[in-house]
């Protein structure tokens, strides 16, 4: 079966969101729950402007959610479709032998 051209470029369109490094250690820590920016700032030792731009890209692509209690806005996954294909891309990682350059 034959991918339609919007279903090709959305998912082209996830994987790039994936692919960039810092956004893959916001998901990565979110592998552990929802967490509020502040959390996410502290892990990672990141600015919260950067981990807010980082944030929005995330959710335009609905990768993560977001949710507001009080002046806190808190972060999770869109869906467990996205924990399954982080889950898999890193099980993959883990047992290729992809060389890094």
């Amino acid at each position: 079966m034959k991918i339609k051209n919007d279903e090709l470029e959305k998912c082209c369109l996830f994987f790039k969101v994936l692919g960039d490094p810092t956004r893959f250690k916001i998901i990565d820590t979110l592998r552990d729950g929802e967490k509020c920016v502040s959390e996410i700032c502290q892990s990672l030792d990141m600015s919260p402007s950067a981990v807010s731009h980082q944030l929005t890209m995330l959710k335009k692509s609905k990768v993560v959610k977001s949710r507001r209690d009080g002046k806190n806005m808190y972060y999770s996954f869109d869906d467990e479709h996205v924990v399954g294909v982080i889950n898999l891309a890193l099980e993959h990682s883990a047992h290729s032998n992809i060389e890094i350059s």
